[in-house]
């Protein structure tokens, strides 16, 4: 009879794996994702994101409620506004609802660190995430300069509302330099910026714009967001906004980006974020629904991302999971 190694004996008990255990999420990890709208007792279901909903004001309170009594220490905000038009500018006007939702929470909930994404796609009637010009031929591109105004503008209303990190998530050109100038400038020394730093151009993202009604209405965004085939331009992307002042920066997403999360954390001496979006979620309840994954509380393959995610560098996740996972740990 073969004699157990070490390594069967140190599996024996849950108690024993448990103690031996190299990788361990817990509340502080995790940064939970809300979609915010104008209205009142509103909380609407996302179909392609089952458990996730788009919330009013109010119901968000309840929401952050919730995850505040499991641990939780931060929400990233996504705001959809009453209007669209071709410059977002609900997204810099001071009641805007990002701006709204940040002084409510603030002021009910004042520890709890409030992140809100700046970009334009979901307040812009054409779903890009700035300003759009057009060529002779009829072509167009996203006017990098003339967004970076605008940019200005959004990160100064949030932080005004109270914000504690602006998150630039349309992959233009020195956005961290632009932001962390304005702000230093208004006296906003205490707000912080976590950098979309690396943001690919990805097929995961289709929830998430059902989510935000956020969807491109004409072209791609490929020509700023990055190649998924690419690492080495994520690393400068990420080495280039840590020069301009980040203060945590992002891959996203996470999943299908496991080695740029490796690749890059012994280079950083910031916090490291990694998105677990919205198209990973729907895949593992998609799955889960269907019967092909187990469908348990708390889910196990969704625990096993996670876990992949922490393992392979990742200081802190943005997860939709975030909730369910953190109340069984």
């Amino acid at each position: 009879m073969y004699p157990l190694t070490r390594y069967r004996r140190l599996r024996q008990t849950p108690i024993i794996r448990k103690m031996v255990q190299e990788t361990r999420l817990s509340a502080s990890n995790f940064i939970f994702p809300l979609f915010v709208k104008h209205g009142k007792g509103l909380r609407q279901p996302i179909l392609s994101m089952p458990g996730q909903y788009q919330l009013s004001v109010d119901e968000m309170l309840r929401e952050i409620q919730r995850i505040k009594h499991l641990g939780i220490p931060a929400v990233l905000l996504f705001g959809i506004p009453k209007k669209k038009d071709p410059l977002g500018q609900e997204a810099y006007a001071r009641k805007g609802i990002i701006q709204v939702a940040i002084r409510s929470i603030k002021k009910r909930f004042p520890d709890m660190i409030v992140m809100a994404d700046l970009c334009f796609c979901e307040y812009t009637s054409h779903g890009h995430c700035g300003v759009i010009k057009r060529s002779r031929h009829g072509s167009f591109d996203v006017d990098n300069d003339r967004t970076l105004q605008l940019v200005r503008k959004t990160a100064l209303a949030q932080a005004e509302a109270g914000v504690d990190f602006v998150a630039p998530s349309g992959m233009m050109d020195g956005v961290v330099k632009t932001i962390r100038t304005e702000l230093d400038k208004k006296r906003f020394t205490k707000v912080g910026i976590l950098s979309y730093a690396a943001k690919y151009a990805s097929a995961f993202y289709g929830p998430f714009r059902d989510a935000a009604q956020s969807a491109p209405q004409f072209g791609h965004r490929r020509s700023y967001q990055m190649d998924p085939a690419n690492i080495q331009e994520a690393i400068k992307e990420i080495m280039a906004d840590l020069a301009e002042g980040a203060d945590m920066v992002m891959v996203k997403p996470a999943l299908a980006y496991l080695d740029v999360i490796a690749r890059i954390r012994p280079k950083l001496t910031v916090p490291l974020v990694a998105y677990n979006v919205s198209g990973e979620y729907a895949m593992v309840k998609a799955a889960e629904e269907k019967g092909w994954l187990d469908k348990k509380i708390p889910s196990p393959a969704a625990l096993e991302v996670l876990t992949a995610i922490k393992r392979a560098g990742a200081d802190l996740i943005i997860s939709y999971h975030a909730p369910e996972i953190v109340s069984h740990l």
